[in-house]
């Protein structure tokens, strides 16, 4: 059995046996750097950095951690460094922990506080979440929210969902390649149609997570031609009264469709209304990925058919050209959007000038926007200046009749 890295003196490269942290923040074995310090160096051995306080703090998460993980290390871990402190027999060992997780006779509430345990470490430890991952808890996890027979306690599928997004930043998302397999996919599209909300808003983020990751690229391709997972987003999108759930749809909608490839899928399952409906009601301050997934969409043609349909996407459109305060990033992909519909389309343009395009669009300009946003402000307003002074002279002829 291998020592963890995080677990070895970057001095000696053994294991830790009194972890103790510089004022540097990083850790050693206290014989190793107690023998660096009497050797008259006045600088932490990793980072270099001139110490201005050689105190030594020792390091209790790690040394737990460790003696845990010495305790539970199986029985072929033969080194004849002892356990540096006793563990609390009511304490569970992290192999016990594993233990439980995989047992499929293990009742849900053992299975309850196991899990509550590893939320912990994972989320108020970068050191426990490291171990967590080190020892194969994210795979773990994932077999158990996926695999069947998969929890029927909601309540455990909750806590598990927390914790694989908690472990998503900092793991290797390659074990998320086992949703490739029909029957585990399915086991997620089943907790989308059906879990709670805390569920599904759970899984739209991790959903965000495999369409934004390197390492599970093939898998968002999957998940963006699945008809079932696209209608539970863009119903969820639309879920107005649950906000966190809304945004985080539509945060997975903008994540699967920065893929070309699945872009033709999200506007045929109603991805277009899905988002402008999310906007018409959003109260963030940024709506920038849902502005700038609709930007992506209305560069197809059924996209912008799609927008000239919806009655409400024009003149959402307008009002996010300029916001107060002023959302940059949104605004560009506002006016970009509006720049496509109006290109192909008379009425819509029409339509835009009939909502106040010109003003928002002349704020805009005035603004500290990006080059960019001013650039599209310019090109747009050129589209619909003729429009707009038509309008405004024949405003003018009918009040002389008068």
């Amino acid at each position: 059995m291998s020592i963890p890295h995080l677990f070895r003196c970057p001095i000696s490269l053994d294991l830790f046996t009194d972890p103790v942290t510089l004022s540097t923040g990083q850790t050693y074995d206290r014989p190793c750097i107690e023998r660096w310090l009497a050797d008259g160096n006045l600088t932490c051995p990793v980072t270099m950095q001139r110490l201005s306080d050689a105190s030594l703090v020792p390091n209790h998460t790690l040394r737990h951690l460790i003696d845990q993980w010495l305790i539970t290390g199986a029985a072929d871990f033969h080194c004849r460094t002892k356990p540096t402190r006793l563990v609390n027999d009511n304490e569970l060992s992290l192999a016990a922990v594993k233990q439980m997780l995989q047992s499929p006779d293990m009742a849900s509430a053992a299975k309850l506080q196991a899990l509550g345990k590893v939320r912990v470490l994972a989320v108020e430890s970068d050191i426990g979440q490291a171990c967590l991952i080190q020892l194969g808890f994210f795979p773990l996890l994932l077999q158990l929210l996926f695999r069947a027979p998969w929890p029927a306690d909601k309540e455990l599928i909750e806590v598990a969902l927390d914790c694989v997004l908690s472990f998503s930043p900092a793991s290797s998302l390659d074990s998320l390649n086992m949703l490739t397999d029909s029957s585990n996919l399915d086991s997620l599209m089943l907790l989308l149609d059906q879990g709670s909300t805390r569920i599904k808003t759970s899984l739209c983020h991790l959903l965000e997570v495999i369409a934004t990751s390197p390492a599970t690229q093939e898998l968002s391709l999957i998940v963006g031609q699945s008809p079932r997972v696209l209608q539970a987003l863009v119903f969820l999108a639309q879920d107005k009264p649950n906000g966190a759930a809304s945004e985080a749809a539509v945060r997975a909608i903008a994540g699967l469709c920065s893929s070309e490839a699945n872009r033709g899928n999200a506007i045929r399952e109603g991805a277009v209304d899905a988002i402008v409906s999310y906007l018409s009601t959003s109260a963030r301050k940024t709506d920038a990925p849902a502005l700038a997934a609709l930007e992506l969409l209305l560069g197809h043609e059924e996209g912008r058919r799609a927008a000239v349909r919806n009655p409400n996407a024009i003149p959402v459109l307008v009002k996010m050209v300029f916001k107060v305060p002023s959302d940059h990033k949104g605004c560009e992909h506002a006016v970009g959007s509006l720049l496509r519909v109006c290109c192909d389309s008379t009425p819509a343009t029409t339509h835009a000038v009939d909502a106040g395009v010109v003003m928002q669009l002349l704020l805009l300009l005035q603004s500290q926007c990006s080059s960019k946003a001013k650039a599209k402000a310019r090109a747009l307003l050129k589209l619909v200046k003729s429009l707009w002074a038509a309008q405004a002279g024949g405003g003018k002829c009918n009040d002389d009749d008068k």
